[in-house]
């Protein structure tokens, strides 16, 4: 415990002013600590969307007028954004839009070629999100479900006959205690030898620990704008390859360039592949000026937005782990931390937190399996850190929740 009362005795620094960058109408005395689910929005993706509804609300694709073509242009530029932001080569990789992560995966795994794969492969640790859509996958394909343990440090355990012919669907952060899985490389690189796919569910990482993803070639990667400052939307960067086999399943205006009366003939814009209907414009042109903000956040602050909330969660896990009545359920500092509270329900923990207006999740956070089946624990207090949090914010986090533990 000494080194960590060393090094809460020097605390992180916020933004040089202090203040919450782009997030201008946001009280001081409100803390929010659920951006795992969703973060909050700051100022110029909200006047991004309300430009769009208010300026040149249109449908983009197949439109002449200027209202369409400027819908296009932000778009496409923020196809764009998304390969280039996963460090991935824009030939070989392609940005649809959907729903959410969870939308995603299920449309991916839905539209696979039934008898190309001999196998599905996860671990116990996964988010529901992918937890049950490969599960079901298993069931209507008929091939094993194989579910790998991890070490540690959060890799993956995993042998080459697991990897024979195998789908494997796994997530590069985990959202309840914050591990970032390593070698994801790796496992790319042996599934691929092994004739296999990698479908990578980085709805925390994209936000939390974009580093963790960049640059891997996955055959999928699937998240969240809404958990990374844009609206609520879905997003699919995916490998030409991929999109090529998929026996689209789920279909619909707009990924035709004709329809005869008995035969179809598909846009040749493989991103196409995974976006049968409208899409939502102004979401996607709002998550543009997210990126567009994330990559100002550095310039403004000093610090890119993953090492200021590491900074943030070094002080309250120190913090967290010198009370009284708190196990900490998170092995290492993240932007995600989890407690299980002591002689108090997480479920109360958490609406007496919320009258002292801070705002955390509770319960077991769509990872039953592994929360209630394995580690076999009771409902968590889950702190997860977003850019828009400050010093004072954790400093009044750890004095409230302290005062509480201690009154047991």
């Amino acid at each position: 415990m000494d080194s960590v009362r060393i090094r809460r005795s020097r605390p992180p620094a916020a933004s040089p002013t202090g203040q919450r960058y782009g997030f201008p109408y946001l009280s001081a005395d409100e803390i929010y600590l659920d951006s795992a689910c969703q973060t909050l929005r700051p100022q110029p993706v909200i006047d991004a969307l309300t430009e769009y509804y208010r300026e040149y609300g249109a449908c983009g694709e197949r439109t002449h007028y200027a209202w369409g073509r400027r819908v296009d242009e932000r778009v496409t530029a923020t196809r764009d954004a998304l390969v280039r932001l996963l460090a991935l080569p824009p030939r070989r990789y392609r940005t649809s839009f959907t729903l959410n992560t969870t939308y995603g995966i299920n449309l991916l795994l839905l539209q696979l070629p039934v008898g190309r794969y001999t196998r599905i492969v996860t671990s116990h640790t996964e988010h529901n999100s992918v937890f049950v859509p490969v599960m079901r996958y298993a069931q209507r394909a008929g091939v094993p479900r194989i579910l790998l343990e991890r070490d540690p440090d959060g890799a993956l355990r995993s042998s080459p006959a697991d990897l024979e012919r195998a789908i494997v669907v796994v997530s590069a952060m985990n959202n309840v205690d914050g591990t970032v899985t390593p070698g994801l490389d790796q496992l790319v690189a042996d599934t691929h030898r092994a004739g296999g796919i990698v479908i990578v569910d980085a709805a925390q990482a994209a936000s939390h620990a974009i580093s963790a993803v960049r640059g891997i070639p996955a055959d999928a990667i699937c998240f969240s704008a809404h958990k990374m400052y844009g609206a609520s939307l879905g997003v699919i960067v995916a490998a030409t390859t991929l999109l090529e086999e998929l026996e689209l399943q789920f279909v619909g205006g707009g990924q035709v360039a004709a329809v005869g009366e008995d035969g179809v003939q598909w846009r040749t814009e493989l991103e196409s592949r995974l976006e049968p209907g409208l899409q939502a414009w102004g979401e996607i042109i709002a998550l543009g000026a997210a990126l567009d903000w994330l990559d100002a956040f550095e310039r403004a602050t000093g610090q890119s937005p993953e090492a200021h909330e590491h900074a943030l969660a070094e002080h309250l896990f120190a913090g967290l782990a010198e009370m009284p009545h708190v196990r900490l359920f998170s092995p290492r500092p993240s932007s995600v931390l989890s407690i299980v509270p002591e002689r108090v329900d997480a479920h109360r923990l958490a609406v007496f937190l919320s009258k002292a207006n801070i705002s955390v999740r509770s319960g077991h956070f769509c990872a039953h399996h592994w929360l209630r089946d394995v580690a076999q624990v009771p409902p968590l207090v889950r702190f997860s850190l977003g850019a828009h949090n400050t010093l004072a914010d954790v400093e009044r986090t750890l004095e409230v929740t302290g005062r509480l533990m201690k009154g047991l």
